[in-house]
């Protein structure tokens, strides 16, 4: 499985990431990659809520999504998604973030609605509110692929645990974890987390993510951490992107899942238990 990691700089203008997402597209299918995974709100980036009111479509008229399907037909090559802001169906009034599998016809194959929704205080100046603005899934995901079986993810949800081993039960040897992480958070927890899930499950985690300051025509500008990672079954790092927007390609052989499950088969040793 050839994979490439997209890191964005993503702005809160969507006809601008679209073009930034079309040319790392291309990119990643001329160094041979059979899927590419974009971060979390690939298509705007925004902490004004009446902003997105005005650039935000349903699934359905999202340019964004057409065209990141269009690009996929093009380029023969499977593209998650990682994730998109879009508005839900009425009655609901909140958005959505959406994880989207796109086949290499340009067909949708995969949806994913983010269940966990970041409502934290970090420090005195990032405080997050997604349940204001978004409403969250209920059902978890996974996807096959001519390379594997996904497990599709985003973002704060890497921080409960029990949802990766479901994914991993249910057969994903690929959790992807598409982010937007908080620089506040960051140094301490990303890498950790995500070698933890590897090694919990005995996946491979693919986590794209965005990266740098986001610009931004109203509200104030957003931070994220960047440092999109890969880390194999065993937990190794396999792949870091550093903090620049850019392409990472890797080389994922699945026969290694197999592998680190037989050495420790933890996913086929759960107890039911009482209490606490």
């Amino acid at each position: 499985m050839r994979a490439a990691l997209l890191q964005l700089t993503s702005s809160d203008d969507p006809s601008e990431n679209l073009e930034t997402l079309r040319a790392m597209l291309r990119r990643a299918a001329s160094d041979g990659a059979q899927i590419a995974l974009t971060p979390e709100v690939s298509n705007c980036v925004s902490m004004d809520r009446a902003h997105q009111a005005e650039v935000l479509r349903s699934e359905a008229e999202d340019t964004v999504l057409a065209g990141l399907r269009d690009e996929a037909a093009r380029l023969g090559l499977w593209v998650l998604a990682g994730s998109l802001a879009l508005r839900s169906e009425p009655p609901e009034t909140r958005f959505v973030n959406r994880s989207l599998l796109i086949d290499a016809a340009g067909g949708i194959v995969a949806r994913y609605d983010k269940m966990h929704m970041f409502d934290v205080q970090v420090d005195q100046t990032e405080t997050y509110r997604e349940s204001s603005g978004y409403a969250p899934g209920s059902r978890a995901v996974v996807a096959d692929t001519p390379f594997g079986r996904l497990g599709l993810t985003i973002c704060y949800d890497l921080r409960f645990a029990y949802l990766y081993r479901a994914l991993a039960q249910a057969g994903a040897q690929v959790l992807c974890v598409p982010s937007a992480f908080s620089p506040g958070t960051g140094p301490a927890h990303w890498e950790v987390l995500l070698r933890a899930r590897a090694i919990e499950t005995g996946c491979y985690v693919l986590a794209p993510a965005q990266t740098g300051t986001h610009a931004a025509r109203s509200g104030r500008q957003r931070l994220t951490y960047g440092h999109s990672l890969a880390v194999a079954p065993w937990g190794a790092v396999i792949a870091d992107a550093g903090t620049a927007p850019g392409v990472t390609m890797l080389d994922l052989d699945l026969a290694e899942v197999d592998k680190v499950r037989a050495k420790i088969p933890s996913l086929r040793h759960d107890r039911t238990f009482e209490g606490p």
